[in-house]
């Protein structure tokens, strides 16, 4: 993909779906009773994924455009498949579904593409070995053998980092335990605005379709952590669902409108689950314009229209230009655009403490740095993050890694850079974002 610089861009946007809640819909409404007919579906081939390795599975699913239908088969009315799971580049439908196969009466084998099977799921198979099941993995790594076991024990599990993946694979084998289970995030610092310090999409809508959940805050000796509870005999009741605007999509549009003088769009039935919006408040901290229009609560999740213009006064309110601590795991998709964000703000930016950044896609840490030199960017690279500095940037041929979020943030890049920007295997943004290009082009002026 070859993509020039722009002088600003203007429209308004509809994007796909959340790909974490489309992930959680089409699982859940698997496992509820009824059919459930989901607006809105995440058009990216992770979310394909789950879809397919739910149909192996012997669910009744009809697709049509963004709509999907799903009839539910209960909590364990799932069949044996007749191959092994693929995952594809997914980690998502990886980790969730292992939850949910862990307490099924049958066995199974959960694998994907090159880059999946080298990420780490000993996370998952620590607390669901506890839990009794029996789960066989080659050095921790994909393919997993999931042995079944209908008879599994709850479990109080305490999570060493924050993880949504982590934390919902509990839950879903959760469903299929004996009595309460519970799960505790790290403990958190700052408890006074009460969000969790990992995506809780998953809790919202097992709320929403009738679960025995709780959500709480506990003080412990350590500082507040944020505790879940789920009664084993839950039943989920199928309800329709909307998935909202993926605001991790949105993240590359409003840099991209924040940065560049003139410009204004409005990104519409965003995602606004506070767990996620971290990215707004530190994009407005240094100086971005984001509004937010006609909020509102869909389907357990806050939603609104996002207008985003370039300030004259481009200024950071801040005064330091690192991020670090318990908010990264809260703007974890979103820091391959941040950093490109930094190469235009003053004083640049500094991101620590996202070591989980190496085990992604692609190491992004150290494709970010590789790219950003490529471009002429002033960066220096940490263990555990980046720093960058305001610089004016350069096109030049540019590798993906193969990671939707490297492609993607990288591009926005090419609109600030003097000439034209070459990136290597864009097509590999479709994995979250197959319309990026095309809606790209339509508001680039």
């Amino acid at each position: 993909m070859k993509i020039q610089p722009a002088k600003f861009l203007r429209g308004k946007i509809n994007l796909p779906g959340d790909k974490s809640i489309s992930h959680r819909a089409a699982i859940l409404s698997a496992m509820a009773e009824g059919e459930t007919r989901i607006e809105n579906f995440a058009t990216g081939a992770d979310c394909a994924s789950t879809l397919d390795c739910l149909q192996s599975l012997g669910v009744e699913i009809k697709r049509k455009n963004s709509t999907i239908f799903v009839k539910g088969v209960g909590k364990t009315g799932f069949q044996k498949s007749k191959t092994a799971l693929d995952c594809g580049n997914s980690g998502t439908t990886l980790r969730l579904l292992a939850g949910v196969l862990a307490g099924q009466n049958f066995d199974s084998v959960l694998t994907g593409d090159e880059s999946l099977q080298k990420r780490p799921m000993r996370r998952i198979v620590e607390p669901l070995t506890e839990m009794g099941a029996n789960i066989q993995a080659e050095n921790n790594c994909a393919p997993l053998a999931v042995y079944g076991n209908n008879s599994l024990e709850s479990v109080t599990y305490q999570l060493p980092v924050a993880s949504a993946q982590v934390k919902s694979c509990i839950l879903l084998a959760g469903l299929n335990a004996k009595g309460k289970t519970e799960v505790r995030s790290p403990p958190i610092t700052n408890c006074e605005l009460r969000i969790p310090n990992s995506r809780n999409h998953t809790e919202l809508m097992l709320q929403y379709l009738g679960a025995a959940i709780e959500e709480n805050f506990v003080e412990t000796e350590n500082g507040f952590v944020h505790q879940v509870l789920l009664e084993g005999d839950s039943k989920l009741t199928a309800k329709n669902l909307q998935i909202p605007s993926d605001i991790s999509s949105a993240a590359f549009f409003i840099v991209a409108a924040a940065c560049l003088k003139n410009s204004e769009i409005v990104l519409q039935n965003v995602g606004l689950n506070p767990t996620r919006t971290a990215i707004i408040e530190v994009l407005r901290a240094f100086g971005a314009e984001i509004d937010v229009l006609h909020q509102r609560e869909i389907c357990n999740e806050t939603v609104g229209n996002l207008l985003v213009r370039r300030r004259e006064n481009f200024a950071s309110e801040v005064t330091s230009n690192i991020i670090g601590g318990e908010i990264i795991a809260n703007i974890i998709d979103e820091i391959p655009i941040l950093a490109i964000f930094g190469t235009q703000i003053e004083n640049g930016l500094e991101i620590r403490g996202a070591q989980e950044l190496r085990v992604k896609e692609s190491d992004r840490i150290a494709a970010i740095v590789e790219n950003l030199r490529k471009m002429n960017a002033d960066v220096e690279e940490f263990p555990d993050g980046f720093l960058v500095k305001k610089s004016n940037l350069k096109g030049a041929t540019l590798d993906s890694f193969g990671d939707h979020r490297i492609a993607m943030a990288f591009s926005i890049a090419a609109l600030f850079a003097m000439g034209e920007t070459e990136i290597i295997n864009a097509d590999c943004a479709s994995v979250s974002f197959p319309e990026f290009f095309q809606i790209l082009s339509q508001i680039t002026k």
